[in-house]
């Protein structure tokens, strides 16, 4: 069994790379979330439906947050990579989970429609990632190459998942939403005036 710093350190600038972009976006995420949510309250004199927002943003930080954990779990300095595999498989299984979980939250939505789109970018994509993250975790004993590149997915497709889906949300809020400023009785009696 090789020791795990002799596996891990050619990785080490990679994770760092990830770790910081992970960290960085996730502040922004909730400065951006922030200072949107914070006009739209002021602008309107009543806060929107946050159903929608919040089944969207908030796995966005988490996803973010996912890829910071597992670039910090594996530039810690293990002495052996069975540690390593079963902290990285909890969080790859929490992550197939936690999709699950939002999967069910989208399919209950009474304020917006998911598209196509929606659905690849918020369930399909990090479902993806956190099965990478899995997969990686259960190999890395065995197969400890392979393994980090599994990994390396599962962390970059969190961070442009994340990255695509901020945009999404920002763009959606900065336009207006889908319409659900007013539930649609107030909208219907406001167009007959």
């Amino acid at each position: 069994m090789e020791h795990a710093s002799d596996v891990l350190t050619p990785w080490t600038n990679f994770y760092v790379m990830t770790g910081s972009a992970s960290a960085a976006l996730t502040g922004l995420m909730f400065v951006v979330i922030t200072l949107v949510m914070g006009r739209q309250v002021s602008a309107l004199g009543r806060q929107r439906s946050r159903d929608g927002l919040t089944t969207f943003s908030t796995p966005t930080v988490v996803h973010f947050g996912s890829a910071l954990l597992v670039a910090a779990v594996l530039v810690a300095p293990w002495h052996v990579l069975v540690h390593t595999a079963l902290i990285l498989g909890v969080a790859g299984l929490g992550g197939v989970a936690y999709v699950s979980r939002i999967l069910h939250r989208t399919t209950k939505l009474t304020a917006y429609n998911p598209d196509l789109e929606d659905w690849m970018w918020y369930t399909v994509a990090p479902l993806l990632a956190y099965t990478a993250i899995l997969a990686g975790a259960i190999l890395l004993v065995w197969m400890p190459v392979d393994a980090l590149f599994a990994f390396a997915i599962g962390v970059l497709l969190l961070i442009f998942i994340g990255i695509r889906n901020a945009w999404d949300i920002v763009t959606f809020i900065a336009v207006g939403g889908n319409d659900e400023v007013a539930p649609p009785a107030e909208r219907v009696g406001e167009s007959e005036t």
